[in-house]
């Protein structure tokens, strides 16, 4: 069984930093790319970073870029979301995903709220 187990969701200033994990199990995680997604409330789940197996191509949402980081450990089946200078619209749930031949997995997500 695939799981996924965000955690390191916090109440935050503006300005603050955060570091975001998950850990996977269940699954061959160093074969898989690996992705961070956030939902706020009342709006679609939008995509924020994503990593590949090896790491070494990353990509970002435009509006984090320069500000998140991601990053992961193959040997601790563990993706990593580094988040600085975070804003009020960075609040939201946070949730790692990957998608296999199975199918798409999600965690289940951990709050980060930014304000002062």
């Amino acid at each position: 069984q695939v799981q996924f187990v965000e955690s390191g969701g916090a109440l935050v200033q503006p300005g603050g930093s955060l570091r975001l994990s998950c850990v996977a199990s269940g699954i061959a995680f160093s074969n898989y790319a690996m992705f961070w997604y956030r939902q706020a409330p009342g709006k679609e789940r939008e995509f924020v970073a994503s990593i590949i197996s090896t790491s070494t191509i990353t990509d970002y949402d435009d509006s984090v870029k320069g500000r998140f980081t991601i990053s992961r450990d193959n040997s601790k089946s563990t993706v990593f979301l580094q988040m600085t200078n975070l804003k009020p619209e960075d609040t939201a749930v946070y949730y790692c995903s990957t998608s296999t031949h199975e199918g798409t997995y999600w965690g289940q997500g951990t709050q980060v709220t930014v304000s002062s």
